[in-house]
């Protein structure tokens, strides 16, 4: 059981993270001698580690981006969730080929570890721009069967709210000017770290 204290939007510690990058980097290694991700128990780390909470691994190999797989609600522990996650991230992102061993000593792996997405309300889209915090806010875009997101980090290259708008629109398979009555945003921000 889980002490009501620790929450999803609970902050980290030192140990915490360095637990959490443990686990992701053992789950690519172990993903390339046994073909899957580890299972750590959770009952084996700390509360923190336990709650609920959904997160992202992005690996860049060298200077670019190798993988990147996560989830956009909590759906298990948390510990589990990165274990899941960073062998995603190295083996199932379908825009690469999975990891080769070789690639591993060049990895870098950054953690995100999302707070539960919040709805936004706006009439049009120049409210929603108005609305958005550069550098802060993750987006996950909806519309009929189309949806994408754009973690915090995406900002640094793309700093302008509309241009961030409209490459999130088209990630999510729509047209960069695509607008409707149908379209739901929400937002979200992360805790990110590496090692």
């Amino acid at each position: 059981m889980v002490p009501m204290s620790f929450s999803e939007h609970a902050t980290l510690d030192d140990a915490s993270r360095r637990q959490l990058l443990e686990v992701a980097w053992e789950s690519i290694r172990h993903g390339l001698a046994q073909g899957r991700p580890t299972r750590p128990d959770p009952a084996d780390y700390p509360a923190p580690l336990r709650v609920h909470r959904a997160a992202f691994v992005t690996l860049h190999h060298f200077n670019g981006l190798r993988g990147c797989i996560g989830h956009l609600e909590a759906c298990q522990p948390l510990v589990l969730d990165v274990a899941d996650n960073a062998f995603g991230a190295a083996f199932r992102d379908p825009r690469f080929a999975p990891l080769e061993p070789w690639e591993f000593d060049d990895l870098t792996l950054h953690l995100s570890i999302l707070s539960a997405p919040e709805p936004m309300s706006f009439s049009d889209e120049q409210d929603l721009l108005r609305q958005l915090r550069p550098g802060v806010d993750g987006l996950i875009l909806t519309d009929g069967g189309a949806r994408g997101t754009f973690l915090p980090a995406v900002w640094e290259s793309l700093p302008q709210p509309r241009q961030f708008l409209t490459e999130l629109k088209r990630k999510a398979g729509l047209p960069g000017n695509h607008w409707s009555g149908t379209l739901r945003v929400s937002r979200y921000y992360t805790e990110a770290f590496g090692g």
